[in-house]
């Protein structure tokens, strides 16, 4: 399939690139380091931290999931137009997985799946989660948005541990903590964003249950009630939290700093947000680049106890 005439094409689909060996694969590999480099993200995704020669398998794997991501949000494309593309972008995970490559990107990808011996089917529940988020803009409770979570964030958390070669059920289970409330933060933080997406990631009967109605949202209204449901959704996130740090003492010395700076990053989010008084209506809490140091020697003070 093709994207429709006047729409973005499917990152991907470009036609007579040839797998040329290594020169190409090395081509494929510099232009996700520098795809990475260019988004924004509260952390480094391709991190210093990370042994040097997984950075640009780390960043190839980044960009699936983003130029997926982006074809879900694609705001020109009305909603049959992103499912089709969505769905594009998943046939080329299939024929990638084959061995067929639309292009250098796809190859790259494969020679990293295949090198670290990753599980598909982290690929292919991502692309669940984006087909989720073009067509559900409600969540009826709030164990629905923990399956949401389970196909947006926990893949790849599985997909760094594979890369070390961790796949212990214990560690599994601690790193879907840290990024269901990775992901759980960042809902929390972009409430205004994903409200002009029509969008709305707090469960329908947690909303009832503070009596909190959904026209607050487009009112931006932070009343009382709107604080308490606030003050809920951080709270037992920051539970979350206390139990993916867990995974802290099953991990190799390289990746735990990577994700000290993650999870001190997720909850100083949290903190912002009470700093704030749950005012997510009208402001977006934002790391500085002060917090950014101040992470950054707190996870120093991790390898030294």
């Amino acid at each position: 399939m093709q994207a429709s005439a006047g729409s973005s094409p499917v990152p991907g689909t470009m036609k007579n690139i040839s797998t040329d060996g290594n020169k190409s694969l090395d081509l494929a590999y510099l232009n996700a380091v520098k795809f990475t480099k260019n988004h924004y993200e509260n952390f480094p995704v391709v991190s210093l931290f990370l042994p040097k020669v997984l950075r640009k398998h780390v960043a190839v794997v980044y960009q699936f999931a983003r130029q997926a991501d982006d074809i879900a949000d694609e705001g020109s494309a009305n909603l049959d137009l992103r499912i089709e593309n969505l769905e594009q972008y998943e046939e080329h995970l299939k024929n990638c997985i084959a061995g067929k490559f639309e292009n250098n990107f796809w190859y790259a990808l494969n020679n990293t799946i295949s090198e670290f011996k990753l599980t598909p089917d982290n690929f292919f529940n991502l692309l669940k989660a984006f087909k989720q988020d073009a067509t559900k803009t409600r969540y009826d409770s709030f164990s629905e948005v923990l399956s949401y979570c389970k196909n947006s964030a926990n893949p790849v958390g599985r997909i760094i541990l594979e890369f070390f070669g961790i796949r212990e059920p214990e560690a599994v289970k601690y790193s879907d903590s840290i990024c269901t409330a990775l992901q759980l933060t960042n809902f929390y933080q972009d409430v205004s964003i994903d409200l002009l997406k029509n969008r709305i990631y707090i469960s329908l009967d947690e909303l009832k249950t503070y009596g909190v109605e959904l026209n607050q949202f487009e009112l931006k209204k932070n009343n009382a009630n709107f604080k308490m449901l606030l003050k809920h959704q951080v709270n037992r996130n920051k539970e979350l939290f206390a139990e993916g740090r867990r995974l802290l003492a099953l991990i190799p010395r390289g990746l735990r700093r990577q994700i000290y700076m993650t999870i001190l990053g997720g909850e100083k989010i949290l903190e912002k947000i009470e700093a704030i008084d749950y005012d997510v209506l009208n402001k977006r809490p934002s790391l500085s680049k002060l917090d950014y140091t101040k992470i950054f020697l707190r996870s120093a003070v991790l390898l030294n106890d």
